[in-house]
């Protein structure tokens, strides 16, 4: 097979990419800090004693009301940062893969170190830091707050007919509400998948969920108080009557009532003790949040929702742009079946579509469920594997259960067929290059369906080693099996297309622990079995959904959105809700403002992605008939067929084997392992078990030695 190269040239040097991308940095970080201030003033007297009236005044004869300063203030720069994020990762695909492109110095790498902290996990001291600059912003909002709300205490009591004690509980319930609102600010970041913003901070969302996490629980957490605090002061001072008021010239009691009730059956799901056994549940569940957020505008209006707009509004353009990928159905061309309930998925992919080592892709089977979508990680690459895209799939609950019952009968289907969203991953394709430059050794450790990762991270030095002719590390491969059946998952390494006659430059050694046996099964395994599909004409291949400018398009649909929206918007309050609110003794109701808001938000999406995502649909039509034509020949099956077939008999497998060594009826000794690794500077990425996962972090952080540097990588949803 002939290996297409990376571009090494493009129209700016790197130096001039990191100059730029340096830039962009600065400028949005200033942004940032100016929003944070923002944040900061908010709960203070100045605000509302000097800004707010100020901006009554300005726009008291615009048609934007209030409403448009505060959105310009908190929704406009945070957005202004995710299209400059665009930017900035489009440019660091564009860096060539010459040595130059990174750098060697890591000053940061200290903070970088792993830390244990229950219930946390493994968290780097950079996590730490900005999980205790959010704590100090909420501890702030919720004190400032407190204080600017009992200091007019009395008098609020006596305007609202109650002893000072009640009204206390009362702006306490609104503060905890409003702290709160924080947390719902940032909780859909980690969870936009094609995010701008999170590769800013070098994140990805697979590696981000676990900040979801931790904000939802405290979101759920202060909203529950908030709600409970509200019915204890109604219930106090005689007016539980409230509780069924929908309020329409402001906050509305029964959809903050009816958004709770459904928040709190969404969150008792998240527990990990209902969502192991229940996963369905947990997952049909998190649907509710469409009517969480619905009845949460409901209840606030627009005024409190500017705040946590601009997460939302880029958690609604990432799940339209899914929406759209899923539609199409993709050509599933082969599967390779092993003998451990676990197989491998190759799809049919067009050239231009490039992804880096441990992506992410979801897929959903609509014979098996037409909602759930379960994410697998990448193990093909994109360098040596050109028109095809593979994932391997380990039974671990009933969806995959009865997928492998499909693939595996003895007289599997012709066809099957499948959705996909993805691949996801790090935005830059270079993803590994660093540890040619910082690293000695590479020391890769997984336990059972952990080492799926490490395929794709194996193939990519492949590719650099035998192709680009790159300097890779020593690799040491420590995997952790239960029996010696799932020990086949290692004739996955090599790619299925075959394997450059130069990998055997790759230093790879692997050590493999069958902790369940205590000495080789006495048959022969049986050897891998290919399963060939007949796709339809109408199975694409997979394709980038925004074409191969996905980042500069993504953009385009950021900016241009906001803008069909604020147009919306203005011609609402030009000719209907201004005239109404100066004109006529009538007020315009909130809860029905943020019905016009919702819509506008939902048609403005649609329509800008909608004409980007047909624009580059027409534009890789070609491309995929092309693909689709090659695909009616006998030839590409028959030749993954070879491959299959004579994989396990090549030299490159042969070179493969002799490099394991098998330990049968024990466990790895991590500690021993790790510091007897030579090199002055050895990088340690593990995947598998949390334990396993825990005590590898514990062990590079421990300082022992100064050379071992533990990669904080996710691999797990």
């Amino acid at each position: 097979m002939e290996v297409k190269k990376r571009s090494s040239s493009s129209s700016l040097s790197d130096g001039k990419i990191r100059m730029i991308q340096g830039a962009i940095l600065a400028l949005a970080l200033t942004i940032f800090l100016g929003n944070l201030m923002m944040w900061v003033i908010m709960p203070t007297f100045t605000y509302y004693q000097k800004w707010v009236p100020a901006l009554l005044a300005a726009t008291n004869s615009t048609f934007f009301d209030i409403q448009g300063p505060i959105m310009m203030n908190f929704t406009l720069p945070i957005l202004f940062i995710a299209v400059l994020g665009c930017i900035y990762v489009h440019l660091e695909k564009q860096k060539s893969d010459s040595v130059t492109s990174y750098c060697n110095k890591d000053w940061l790498k200290v903070l970088k170190k792993p830390k244990i902290m229950k219930p946390l996990g493994i968290v780097t001291w950079i996590e730490l830091f900005f999980l205790a600059m959010f704590i100090i912003l909420c501890v702030w909002y919720f004190s400032a707050f407190v204080y600017f709300h009992y200091s007019t205490i009395t008098t609020y009591a006596a305007t609202k007919g109650v002893q000072v004690w009640q009204a206390r509980i009362d702006r306490l319930a609104l503060v905890i509400g409003l702290t709160g609102n924080i947390c719902l600010t940032f909780l859909f970041y980690p969870v936009s998948r094609g995010s701008s913003i999170l590769p800013l901070l070098g994140l990805t969302s697979e590696g981000s969920i676990k900040y979801h996490i931790w904000l939802g629980h405290i979101a759920m957490t202060l909203f529950t108080i908030h709600g409970l605090l509200f019915i204890l002061f109604w219930a106090v001072s005689g007016r539980l009557h409230e509780m069924l008021k929908w309020d329409p010239h402001y906050i509305s009691n029964v959809p903050g009532e009816i958004g709770l009730l459904v928040g709190l059956i969404l969150w008792i799901t998240t527990f990990p003790a209902i969502r192991r056994r229940m996963f369905e549940l947990f997952f049909y569940t998190h649907y509710l949040y469409i009517l969480f957020m619905a009845f949460f505008l409901l209840h606030t209006g627009m005024f409190y929702a500017c705040i946590m707009l601009p997460g939302f509004f880029l958690f609604l353009i990432d799940r339209y742009l899914r929406f759209l990928q899923s539609k199409q159905k993709v050509s599933l061309v082969s599967a390779r079946v092993l003998t451990c309930e676990t197989f491998e998925l190759n799809f049919s992919k067009i050239p231009g579509l490039e992804y880096s080592p441990t992506s992410v892709m979801f897929l959903n089977v609509p014979s098996i469920s037409k909602l759930q979508w379960h994410p697998f990680t990448v193990t093909s690459n994109s360098n040596l594997e050109s028109d095809t895209i593979s994932v391997v799939i380990k039974c671990e609950g009933s969806w995959t259960k009865k997928l492998y019952d499909v693939i595996s009968l003895p007289s599997p289907v012709d066809r099957l067929e499948v959705s996909v969203e993805g691949p996801y991953g790090p935005a830059s394709t270079h993803f590994l290059s660093h540890f040619n430059h910082r690293h000695d050794t590479l020391v890769l450790i997984s336990g059972g369906s952990g080492i799926t990762p490490f395929i794709s991270i194996i193939r990519e030095l492949i590719y650099m080693s035998s192709t680009l002719k790159c300097n890779t590390p020593k690799i040491l491969l420590v995997s952790v099996f239960k029996n010696s059946s799932q020990f086949s998952v290692l004739d996955l390494l090599l790619p299925l297309s075959g394997t450059p006659s130069g990998c055997s430059n790759l230093d790879l050694q692997i050590e493999a622990y069958i902790t369940r046996e205590n000495e080789p099964a006495p048959e022969k395994p049986e050897p891998l079995r290919t399963v060939l599909f007949k796709p339809n004409h109408s199975d694409a291949p997979i394709t980038p959904i925004l074409g191969q400018n996905n980042w500069l398009w993504l953009a385009a649909i950021i900016s241009s959105s906001f803008a069909l929206y604020l147009l919306f918007v203005g011609l609402l309050y030009q000719y209907y809700v201004y005239p109404m609110d100066h004109g006529t003794n009538k007020v315009f109701p909130y809860h029905t403002r943020a019905l016009f808001n919702m819509l506008f938000i939902a048609v403005s999406i649609v329509i800008a992605a909608s004409a980007v995502f047909l624009w580059n649909k027409k534009k890789s039509a070609r491309e995929t008939k092309q693909i689709q034509d090659m695909a009616d020949s006998t030839k590409s099956l028959n030749s993954l067929l070879a491959y299959a077939d004579q994989e396990l008999e090549s030299l490159p497998q042969q070179s493969l084997n002799k490099s394991i060594k098998t330990y049968y009826g024990q466990r790895p000794d991590l500690k021993r392992i790790l510091l007897e690794v030579k090199g002055a500077s050895v990088g340690v990425v593990a995947s598998g078990p949390k334990t396993l996962r825990h005590d590898v972090a514990a062990i590079c952080s421990s300082g022992l030695v100064e050379n071992l540097h533990f990669e904080s990588i996710s691999f797990t949803w």
